[in-house]
């Protein structure tokens, strides 16, 4: 199986390290891309101890110029005589260490922390049978003068090999011209001290390849040559180069006389691109700088040598390249095994397998010897559609999105979206702005030290005294959110006679009990408590819908009569928050009445969830739930403003001002961590109290603030609002180009999130979701159409 790795390296270098690197793997028989990030530190000791080896690499070569030619200029080693024979014997031993070093030294760097997600996403995706191209893209010269291939992951993935990319690079456009052979512009320049009939006749045997050579010629004879019509697949060239300082051009050497840079051609090369230039061989020394010259150009795939290259290595790397490559081997492996051949030379001429090295157009095929004679278009081009929107009529384009409409719609009613829909529903209530604690609540809760002074349970005693207080100050109503079932403690008398009496005479004073979905759960109301002023606190999460999701998104207002609630210990139709807005909008003289199965607070209607409601399917709708719209505090707790039980016992004038109180509701409970009572809502986790308090602001500031309930479309609205979308997806589909379709794409899903957060502002749940998935539903319905027209063609 064929991969493609690109490995982006992004802004840095050696001495700052690389903080943003990505690695993009493509599965091209799937066509399918995964991406993962990560980092790199920095390796200074890197860069040193590359100056190092090439300072001793220079060394030995120049010691045995003489001995061995070099496909470099060599005007400047004229007369040059070594006549210490140490200096050699020193360096090699000098050079084999460093060469030791800076493999170790790779592995270290690349073996670092921040990149270990990078590395193991690497080897679980990829197999040691795979044949990858493995694309370094770096706009840093220095990395690409090391040595990659000595990274220990080449070791283990034997059909992988390396080269590099720029940081930009685009697909070239090119005239298709029907070819049977391979077509090869070989230039043989300036060939002083080297031996470059060994390339010339290996190119001439190669099998269906029609080579034209150009020995030493003029400028005027290649750059006519490069503007031929017909094109060429393959440019060679093979004689002197080197880099001409201070700009470090990339010079080749034509002639004897006539030295040309990559610049000097750039007209006729890009004409030679057009026309199907594929590949790009500089077979001579430091080619670097030309391959950096040629990536500006879009050229699919370069191949050079980094360094100063001895003639008889170029002559092997070359023989065995182009065997392996005409003989059907992919282009990555034909040069790694040829770059690896270059070993048996090494006693001769040292790190002679460092030497060669790819640069790769990522947007641009890596062509086979087949591929350039013409024999496998069929199979690699892009295989056209079927179909396409564009080719529908507008009735027919009506047709297909109602189809798809009517699909995600049955796909939705099935609950097939809903946890990622209600996923959806938290993370936009995050989103909304923060809004100030509540003045019509007040919350008394009991910390740890009010439970280390008073005891847990809080006595009955302590309670009455504490509401005895609060009620001196005239409340709207008092919640008094903690089980009282029986006596605390149990031979206390007075202290509960006190509190039973609160409860017989202060009709705005609300107490709770719990049904816990059974008879023998049940916990019961204190006794001789009026069935008026009980209010069940029971919170529903989201575990019916789903096992996993514990999260509390809608409360149950009331519930009706049912044949077990004569039995029960807890007998009340209503919640604790609801007969706290109760008692607040009496004391308002607002009137509460039922609407059909709605209630109704004032002139406001409260919208009840039904069995198929916003992102909701199959909901167990018993009862009157209300989907809860937390008010966005900046921590849950701050709902209302809060005191403990001894600030309102000891009349802490600097904690509480009995002002605080005064037609306001009034929640008591316990807040102490020790006593866990923590419920999962879309701001975290939430206690009891707080949410039942959420409740109560919810609906008050709906009555009198206008502050929005949660609504959502009936099932034709959100259909219509997918069906929109659909078209729109359709819209971005017609568009000429990859690229606009993209930014399109990217464009409209900003816009329909940003739809979707500004109407849920304003208390709107419209499906996410489902419509994000139509947006992109013409493009899958495409890829399914293409792929099955690409099976029937395959099987053709």
């Amino acid at each position: 199986m064929t991969k493609l790795v690109i490995l982006n390296l992004g802004k840095g270098n050696l001495h700052s390290g690389f903080p943003f690197v990505t690695v993009q793997i493509l599965e091209k028989s799937k066509n399918k891309w995964r991406q993962y990030q990560g980092s790199l530190p920095a390796a200074p000791i890197l860069s040193d101890l590359y100056q190092r080896w090439q300072l001793l690499y220079e060394l030995i070569y120049e010691s045995r110029y003489l001995m061995a030619g070099f496909r470099q200029f060599h005007d400047s080693y004229e007369g040059i005589k070594i006549d210490d024979a140490d200096v050699t014997h020193v360096s090699d031993v000098d050079f084999e260490q460093v060469c030791q070093e800076i493999a170790k030294q790779i592995d270290i760097w690349l073996n670092a922390e921040e990149f270990h997600h990078i590395d193991r996403q690497l080897r679980r995706q990829l197999s040691i049978d795979d044949e990858i191209r493995f694309v370094v893209q770096t706009a840093d010269n220095l990395l690409k003068k090391l040595p990659w291939h000595t990274w220990h992951f080449f070791s283990d993935y034997p059909k992988a090999e390396f080269a590099f990319s720029a940081v930009e690079f685009e697909t070239i456009t090119k005239n298709n011209y029907s070819l049977n052979k391979v077509k090869i512009l070989a230039i043989l320049g300036d060939s002083t001290g080297i031996n470059i009939n060994t390339d010339k006749k290996l190119l001439a045997s190669l099998p269906n390849a029609e080579t034209v050579f150009l020995v030493e010629p003029k400028r005027s004879e290649v750059d006519h040559l490069l503007w031929e019509q017909q094109g060429w697949h393959i440019l060679f060239f093979a004689g002197h180069s080197c880099l001409a300082s201070p700009r470090e051009t990339g010079l080749i050497n034509i002639n004897q006389t006539e030295s040309l840079n990559i610049n000097q051609l750039r007209n006729s090369l890009k004409i030679a691109i057009k026309n199907g230039l594929q590949i790009a061989i500089f077979n001579s020394c430091q080619g670097l700088a030309l391959a950096e010259a040629l990536q500006d150009l879009h050229i699919p795939q370069i191949i050079v040598m980094r360094e100063k290259i001895p003639d008889k290595v170029a002559q092997e790397f070359l023989k065995h390249f182009l065997v392996n490559f005409a003989a059907g081997e992919s282009l990555y492996l034909a040069v790694r095994q040829a770059r690896e051949k270059l070993q048996g030379l090494e006693s001769e001429f040292p790190c002679a397998s460092w030497l060669p090295v790819i640069f790769q157009n990522p947007a641009e095929l890596s062509p086979t010897w087949e591929d350039l004679q013409g024999k496998n278009q069929g199979v690699r081009k892009f295989q056209p559609l079927a179909w396409h929107p564009s080719q529908l009529n507008f009735k027919g384009l009506l047709s297909l999105n109602l189809l798809l409409t009517i699909l995600l719609m049955g796909m939705r009613s099935l609950g097939i979206f809903q946890g990622w829909e209600l996923k959806a529903f938290d993370h936009l209530m995050q989103m909304r702005a923060s809004e100030s604690p509540d003045s019509r609540l007040f919350i008394v809760g009991a910390d740890e030290k009010d439970i280390r002074t008073y005891g847990y349970p809080l006595p009955d005693a302590v309670l009455a005294k504490v509401v005895d207080k609060l009620q001196q100050y005239q409340p709207a109503a008092i919640g008094l959110n903690i089980v009282r079932d029986l006596p605390v403690p149990s031979n206390d008398v007075v202290g509960h006679q006190a509190l039973v009496n609160h409860w017989q005479k202060n009709h705005d004073l609300v107490t709770v009990c719990a049904f816990n979905n059974g008879l023998e759960q049940n916990i019961a109301p204190p006794p001789t408590t009026p069935k008026t002023q009980v209010g069940f606190v029971d919170l529903f999460n989201d575990t019916q819908l789903n096992s996993q999701d514990t999260t509390v998104r809608r409360y149950l207002l009331s519930r009706s009569e049912n044949p077990i609630s004569e039995a029960a210990v807890c007998e009340t139709n209503y919640s604790l928050g609801w007969q706290l807005v109760y008692r607040y909008l009496k004391s308002q003289q607002i009137p509460v009445e039922t609407l059909k199965d709605n209630w109704q607070f004032g002139s406001v209607i409260t919208k009840r969830l039904k069995r198929h409601s916003g992102g909701y399917q199959n909901l167990d709708a018993r009862g009157n739930q209300l989907l809860i719209n937390y008010r966005h505090t900046p921590e849950p707790s701050q709902i209302a403003q809060q005191v403990t039980l001894r600030d309102i016992l000891n009349l802490d004038r600097d904690r509480f001002n009995p002002n605080w109180v005064k037609g306001r509701v009034i929640l008591i409970g316990v807040v102490a961590n020790s006593v866990q009572d923590s419920q999962l809502t879309p701001y975290g986790e939430m206690r009891s109290l707080y949410i039942h308090a959420h409740i109560v602001s919810q609906i008050l500031s709906n009555v009198e603030n206008h502050r929005p309930m949660l609504w959502w479309l009936p099932p034709w609205g959100d259909a219509l609002w997918i069906f929109c979308w659909l078209l729109l997806g359709n819209v971005v589909l017609r568009l000429h180009t990859y690229l606009q379709r993209g930014l399109a794409l990217g464009i409209c899903s900003a816009m329909l999130y940003g739809s979707c957060w500004i109407i849920f502002s304003f208390g709107g749940w419209i499906p996410f979701i489902p419509t994000m998935i139509a947006l992109i539903a013409p493009w899958g319905v495409i890829w399914i159409d293409q792929e099955l027209h690409r099976s029937k063609h395959h099987l053709s």
